[in-house]
């Protein structure tokens, strides 16, 4: 059964910092996309960022550049969201999500649809 567990979560002040973390079970790691979805209180769940196993591309949503890094780490089945400079308007439920196809443009990385499997998400809170 194949399963994503996020960590990491928590209450930081505005300009404060955290690492999520996303651990996959359950299938060999081999997935071609992992990425990071959230969902504000009130709003629709929108992409943050994707990176791709081979090659280790990346992509972010504007609002998150510059202040966040998505990383994986092949050998622990894990995928990481390092997240600086905090703001208030990125309190959200954080999702990881796998999907076993190359998504290489955002037409594709952004859409929940092409995505196999979704963790249960973890809330970040940032309090200004």
């Amino acid at each position: 059964q194949v399963q994503l567990v996020e960590s990491g979560g928590g209450l930081v002040q505005a300009g404060g910092s955290l690492r999520l973390s996303c651990a996959a079970s359950g299938h060999t790691f081999s997935s071609t996309t992992m990425s990071w979805f959230r969902q504000a209180p009130g709003k629709e769940r929108e992409f943050v960022a994707a990176i791709i196993r081979s090659g280790g591309a990346t992509y972010y949503a504007d609002s998150v550049k510059g202040r966040f890094t998505i990383s994986r780490d092949n050998a622990k089945n894990t995928v990481y969201l390092q997240m600086y400079s905090l703001k208030p308007e990125d309190t959200a439920v954080y999702y990881c999500a796998e999907s076993l196809r190359y998504l290489h443009s955002s037409y594709y990385y952004t859409r929940e649809d092409l995505y196999d499997y979704w963790g249960q998400g973890t809330q970040v809170t940032v309090s200004s």
